[in-house]
């Protein structure tokens, strides 16, 4: 589903931001990636988004070239993905059943099954009776689960998540995290950058840690990190 091969970029002033990095995450993967700050984590997510451009190297995402992606054609890539951000970014003028509605409006899905699906994904994440409200008007993790919901509700092939747990208590980690996982025993492949040692140590997937912009260490499944 991922392929990475020998991928190197560097912002226009600085060190190197990756140097010869290689992947390759298979369908129906989990994996974690887990490095300190500055290690190129976010960097390659974005790369993999299509945000950033490889200075060299290939990419490719869901049997899609990158490299060769004309610019016309990114916002169609983009919503075969799943996306989750640490800060949400939901649409603050709309409420929970609208901000995961649009994820299906922008690709043209007809009303009468953005109707039946929505409130079926707000149900799977636990928000059936908030449909009404506001990202105001939600606590952290809720709005980290409509965040989710509206990731899934095309039911992408691929599911990106940077730092999702970031900004949330314990409890609500642990349940971002169930939800996460329960999309990948869906189907979804699964790609989360984190922080949380405990969460990763916990779950028992497959480690990628990263340190000064290349891929130190797979640690296949099951690894335990002393610190990340």
């Amino acid at each position: 589903m991922i392929t990475v091969k020998d991928v190197s970029m560097s912002y226009i002033k600085g060190a190197p931001a990756l140097k010869g990095v290689n992947l390759h995450v298979r369908k129906g993967e989990f994996v974690f990636v887990v490095g300190p700050s500055g290690s190129g984590k976010s960097t390659l997510l974005k790369l993999l988004l299509k945000e950033l451009n490889p200075d060299y190297g290939e990419i490719t995402v869901a049997e899609r070239n990158l490299n060769k992606l004309k610019r016309r054609h990114i916002p169609a890539f983009r919503r075969e993905l799943g996306v989750v951000f640490q800060d949400f970014r939901l649409l603050p003028d709309r409420n929970v059943y609208e901000n995961v509605a649009f994820a299906q409006r922008v690709i043209g899905v007809p009303n009468k099954v953005i109707r039946r699906k929505v409130p079926v994904m707000l149900s799977m994440v636990g928000l059936a009776e908030k449909y009404r409200s506001r990202p105001d008007q939600l606590s952290g993790g809720e709005q980290q689960r409509v965040a989710i919901a509206r990731a899934l509700v095309n039911e992408p092939k691929i599911l990106l998540a940077d730092e999702p747990t970031g900004n949330l208590d314990v409890n609500n980690s642990w349940e971002i995290m169930r939800l996460l996982e329960e999309a990948n025993e869906r189907g979804t492949t699964v790609v989360v950058v984190t922080h949380n040692k405990d969460i990763v140590n916990a779950m028992k997937k497959r480690v990628i840690r990263m340190n000064h912009g290349t891929i130190v260490e797979d640690m296949g499944y099951g690894g335990n990190i002393e610190e990340v």
